[in-house]
């Protein structure tokens, strides 16, 4: 019981933050505040179809390819507009005397959410931005080695490889055979990379490519017994997996909030551990380099406050939902298309079946087929928006829902790639 009365305390506090907004004054939006109180689970369609109707996603493109950026609910989009509007009366004014003030409440509301002190957070435009932002602040020698994978995301396999091409620091590649099914297997790949000279472990908490979730806190325990730092990219899994930053046992952690938050695109976040801070260059110069202060990390100059500021919205709509039934859901429907289409001649899952080791994305090919054919079948035939993945040993389609998805827009998923399977 005390349970049921925190929660609904809780909701309360929330529904009321939101109910002001223009859309939560819609009967759509009063719909959605009405049925939390009956506390829906993953399965509950009518909810959901109400989660959906707080998007303005197209009736006609089935969008499945949220792993690349997921669309923001109108009470984001709103704020987007309200925020720039009032920008746009007077710049310097309203956007550093104004809106800039609600800079550290948004702080404090991210640190929530992440589980982490306010004063360990930046905030910033990507997980890009906020991971080489430790790539390249990072005070590394020669001969230093890092540990990470080729199935790490481009952008930072890159930025490793500019280190260690401009400092000579040393990278160490841990060979995945994707999917992996076992995390005391994962695990033993990368611990069996450190040596008395591994300074980094560079760890992506969930692979962009196929969904297959790292056990970083394991990996991350044996790292720091031997002082080796760990830097995880989160981009996949913040909001997506219902976890908190200490349970990670990380030193460094970047996401994008454009994905899973559903926050205003270019917006993202970068936590340091407190005592790591002052170790770290900043990658945009700032008045004290060597400051332990985590505001050194945002002197990005000219920014939108307004995508800055609607943060706040997307962290509260997210609020709304819940981080334990917003997992639950997007596995759900992992599940619910994949057991449709497993038994299909060629079928081939890219994804772990262990369900603590995958969230929403799944990666399928079928055969020896190009991944670009089911692609062209999907979208031109079906207007299905998905993305063919050929990297490393992956030759499959990625597909991703979201929180907005519906079971009957996944029917139609299975029965076009069942078609795809049958016409060829």
């Amino acid at each position: 019981m005390h349970s049921r009365r925190k929660f609904f305390s809780h909701m309360g506090t929330v529904a009321g933050t939101l109910a002001t907004l223009p859309f939560f004054q819609s009967d759509s939006g009063k719909a959605l505040l009405e049925a939390l109180a009956r506390q829906p689970d993953a399965t509950d369609e009518d909810f959901w179809r109400l989660i959906q109707q707080a998007y303005t996603v197209s009736p006609t493109i089935l969008n499945l390819n949220n792993g690349g950026v997921s669309p923001s609910p109108k009470v984001v989009q709103e704020a987007v507009e309200r925020y720039n509007r009032l920008s746009n009366e007077a710049p310097s004014y309203y956007m550093w005397r104004i809106l800039d003030n609600g800079r550290e409440p948004l702080r404090a509301q991210l640190a929530g959410l992440l589980g982490s002190s306010p004063e360990e957070v930046a905030i910033n435009r990507n997980a890009s931005e906020a991971l080489e932002t430790v790539i390249f602040g990072l005070q590394l020698k020669a001969g230093d080695e890092v540990v990470l994978s080729k199935y790490d995301y481009p952008n930072m396999m890159n930025a490793w490889k500019q280190r260690a091409h401009r400092d000579g620091v040393v990278l160490k590649w841990v060979d995945l055979d994707l999917p992996m099914e076992e995390e005391s297997a994962i695990a033993e790949r990368y611990i069996s990379q450190f040596t008395d000279k591994t300074r980094v472990v560079h760890l992506t908490h969930m692979i962009n490519w196929n969904g297959q979730v790292l056990p970083v806190r394991t990996i991350a325990e044996q790292a720091r017994a031997r002082g080796i730092d760990v830097m995880v990219d989160a981009a996949h899994s913040f909001v997506h997996l219902d976890f908190k930053v200490e349970e990670l046992q990380c030193d460094y952690l970047g996401t994008s909030l454009h994905k899973w938050l559903c926050a205003p695109f270019g917006s993202g976040l970068l936590y340091v551990r407190q005592p790591k801070i002052e170790t770290i260059y900043p990658l945009f110069a700032a008045p004290e380099p060597d400051s332990s202060d985590i505001r050194k990390f945002e002197h990005l100059g000219t920014r939108s406050f307004a995508i800055e500021q609607a943060i706040g919205q997307a962290v509260q709509f997210h609020k709304l939902i819940g981080s334990a039934r917003k997992e639950a859901r997007l596995k759900y429907l992992r599940t619910y298309w994949l057991d449709q289409v497993r038994d299909l001649p060629g079928f081939r899952s890219y994804t772990p079946e262990n369900p603590d080791l995958a969230g929403a994305i799944a990666n399928v090919g079928f055969g020896n087929r190009d991944a670009g054919e089911l692609y062209d079948h999907l979208f031109k035939k079906y207007k299905i928006h998905t993305v063919p993945i050929k990297w490393e040993g992956i030759n499959g389609v990625r597909i991703t829902p979201n929180v907005y998805t519906l079971t009957e827009d996944l029917d139609r998923l299975v029965f076009a790639i069942k078609d795809y399977v049958w016409s060829n």
